[in-house]
């Protein structure tokens, strides 16, 4: 099975170790990653602010670059749900039928990690140690775009040491939405100052989720407060083994 690895802007600028940990993890499962470096963003920023036209050569990028692959793997539900729900819009509205044939076979390929691990490796158990109480926060896309429904807790669950603690209205809003945080900066700091006084609530040490946009959001908001929970992607606790903490 030939996989390539989407790792998404905001993980190639500012959050390296997520994409390296999703490469480290597949490859202790048996699975070779391809980086293509000719990968750009997904075009969500752009589609979701009604640019539609300028997403356009942004997602003929996508579809060369990814091109080929049985699967291809991201950390992040946000980008999967824009690939596989945004990216037929942008192509019938370019009127390109080769294009839309190409978003026709690339799209449905692209998997968030959780369900890549469960759905087409059948795994749960990764092999994972991680010492540390931790609470899930489901993010927006990932709980109402592509339904991943339990499978991150499912492989939490299985992950040796790790003491999960349920989050009281988990499936709320934290209120980073993209763009929305700068349009509606006060709603969204109300939103996350909700979120992070239920995580505080649960008592954990780290608050995980499978975007890494949600958890800048919400460490914002946990650092002002010196809160000392920190915010972790689930790839880098799946990643995580024995030898790690020692």
């Amino acid at each position: 099975m030939r996989v390539a690895l989407m790792v998404t802007c905001i993980n190639d600028a500012i959050y390296p170790e997520t994409g390296k940990a999703v490469v480290r993890l597949l490859r202790r499962l048996g699975v070779e990653v391809d980086f293509p470096t000719a990968q750009t963003c997904c075009a969500q920023p752009m589609v979701n602010t009604g640019y539609l036209d300028e997403a356009v050569p942004v997602v003929r990028t996508f579809v060369g670059a990814f091109a080929g692959y049985d699967a291809v793997v991201t950390p992040s539900g946000s980008c999967a749900g824009a690939v596989r729900h945004q990216h037929a819009i942008v192509a019938r509205r370019s009127g390109d039928p080769v294009l839309a044939s190409a978003v026709a076979e690339v799209a449905p390929r692209v998997h968030e990690l959780s369900e890549f691990l469960v759905d087409v490796l059948g795994v749960t158990d990764v092999g994972a140690y991680y010492p540390h109480t931790v609470t899930y926060h489901p993010t927006c896309h990932s709980l109402r775009m592509l339904g991943v429904g339990d499978r991150p807790r499912r492989l939490l669950e299985a992950v040796r040491g790790l003491r999960l603690a349920e989050l009281p209205h988990a499936e709320e809003c934290c209120g980073f939405g993209g763009t929305f945080a700068v349009k509606n900066a006060d709603t969204s700091v109300a939103m996350g100052s909700d979120k992070v006084r239920h995580i505080r609530d649960t008592g954990a040490e780290v608050v995980v989720a499978g975007d890494n946009s949600c958890l800048t959001h919400i460490g914002g908001l946990l650092g002002r407060q010196r809160s000392g929970v920190r915010t972790v992607h689930l790839a880098e606790i799946l990643a995580s083994t024995e030898a790690d903490v020692r």
